[in-house]
């Protein structure tokens, strides 16, 4: 789901895990716009002591009702209206061909995970439709890239509630359909349920292993009670009530195909895993930089684990760019996975080769832009402003210098200039800063037309309430892959 939630708690926006900048600077530097070589001090900036502004229900209804939700409701309203349509004998092919309606909707709830068909959704929209276009336009097609997650639920969840209809019409019929037909049926049931179930929101952030465990193994289980499920249903005739064993039977039925399908898009992202070697840097016992060997385009985030199948978590990526001999990952400790990078650093580590594209990817179709995160938020941010000179990077934290040492801190040094980079260390400034303050003096003078913003949940919910209410485009955070 999307992090742009409804509430404003009063707690800190910025939690321990996501401390850490890279140092303060004496002075603000701005860019002025109109005359594009000279720097304007400004007097340091104020440190946050007041209240944020009560944001009005209007804004708050349209950050809930975000891209994600409106593809969620189109795609699960318009399959329980065929469904409602179906049960009430008015949709005979739903009926006739229930097998297709399940199948189709899974497979493009798998296909909008899929790590490929996103990459080159992304390099589509980016390649075609780069600056020139109109900006409602490109902030639109950010905003779809973004939330393809309401469409992978939508189906999904459509999905589940087809087959479910498609097995109480099988036993409905129980006089003239197998056992064994029924049997797979309720098998594949329980299994899709179960991986659909566990991908929820509160299980998915609260019990993430949980989470990985269920929607994956249970999920493969479920495919390929899926392939049993199909092959029996087609193979077997309920009206001479025997099995017809052709297999050019078989593949003209719908289903089969789109079995298929959803079984190459499924095995497709792990042909790409490997083992790599890595070094793992230890600036402090809250991080751990990751390098790994090749450069990377900016805008990507890749997925890691100890083992091939198991616990695989996703991080940012930050390359200099495809050029670049190295591209790093920075693990916040927070979990037993991260802790484990600190505590026994493993020489390797299993990847994805294929990574997959983030927000940050789509930076290639504004003109100009700011990339605003807190602590370990810098992992997903840092690459677009190092591979673009026209964004413009806002990092909050404290002491950072010493909690993510020297490679974070010499990339920033050697790629960017005081003119586009704002370093707020809050424990030497004494608190974090007016952050609408400072975002939207630096909007202004960069002449931006976009921010995205890494940061956790309260964090982000509040720039972005703050950035609806001032009318200034803006991307969050998503926790939803």
């Amino acid at each position: 789901m999307s992090s742009e939630k409804l509430d404003s708690p009063s707690s800190p926006a910025y939690s321990d895990a996501e401390k850490g900048i890279l140092e303060s600077l004496p002075v603000q530097m701005s860019y002025s716009p109109d005359k594009k070589s000279s720097l304007t001090k400004q007097a340091p900036l104020p440190v946050k002591t007041t209240k944020a502004k009560r944001v009005s229900k209007w804004v708050l209804w349209q950050l809930f009702f975000n891209t994600y939700r409106k593809f969620f409701t189109f795609v699960f309203g318009l399959n329980m209206i065929g469904i409602g349509l179906a049960i009430s004998g008015h949709f005979p092919y739903a009926v006739n061909n229930s097998g297709a309606m399940v199948l189709g909707n899974l497979n493009f709830a798998i296909l909008m995970r899929n790590e490929v068909f996103g990459r080159i959704l992304y390099l589509i929209v980016n390649t075609c439709f780069a600056k020139w276009t109109p900006l409602w336009w490109r902030l639109g097609c950010t905003s779809v890239l973004q939330h393809l997650g309401g469409i992978h639920s939508g189906c999904a969840l459509s999905g589940v509630l087809w087959l479910l209809l498609k097995v109480v019409n099988n036993f409905r019929h129980l006089d003239i359909n197998h056992d064994a037909v029924l049997i797979m049926g309720v098998v594949t049931n329980v299994a899709v349920m179960i991986s659909a179930l566990s991908a929820f929101p509160w299980v998915r952030n609260t019990h993430h292993n949980v989470f990985e465990r269920q929607h994956r193994f249970v999920g493969w289980i479920g495919l390929i009670s899926t392939w049993i499920f199909v092959i029996l249903g087609d193979t077997y005739n309920p009206t001479t009530r025997s099995w017809n064993l052709n297999g050019v039977k078989l593949i003209e039925h719908q289903d089969f195909w789109f079995t298929c399908g959803m079984t190459f898009f499924i095995a497709l992202p792990w042909m790409c895993v490997r083992e790599v070697e890595v070094d793992i840097e230890l600036p402090s016992p809250k991080v751990a930089i990751i390098r790994f060997k090749r450069g990377m385009q900016q805008g990507l985030l890749g997925r890691i684990s100890r083992s091939s199948i198991m616990e695989y978590h996703a991080f940012g990526i930050i390359s200099e760019g495809t050029h670049a001999k190295y591209h790093y990952m920075i693990a916040g400790v927070q979990g037993d996975f991260t802790k484990s990078l600190v505590n026994n650093p493993p020489r390797t580590l299993w990847t994805r080769e294929l990574k997959f594209a983030g927000v940050s990817n789509t930076s290639t179709l504004y003109t100009r832009g700011i990339r605003i995160c807190t602590g370990t938020g810098i992992g997903a941010a840092l690459s677009t402003c190092l591979q673009s000179p026209y964004w413009y990077l806002i990092w909050i934290g404290s002491d950072q210098e010493k909690t993510f040492g020297p490679t974070i801190s010499g990339l920033i040094h050697r790629h960017m200039g005081p003119e586009r980079v704002t370093l707020w260390d809050s424990k030497q400034r004494g608190g974090r800063p007016d952050t609408m303050k400072l975002l939207r003096e630096v909007y202004h003078s960069w002449n931006a037309e976009v921010v995205f913003i890494t940061s956790n949940y309260i964090g982000n919910s509040e720039i972005m309430q703050g950035c609806k209410a001032e009318g200034i485009p803006a991307f969050g955070t998503l926790w939803d892959f």
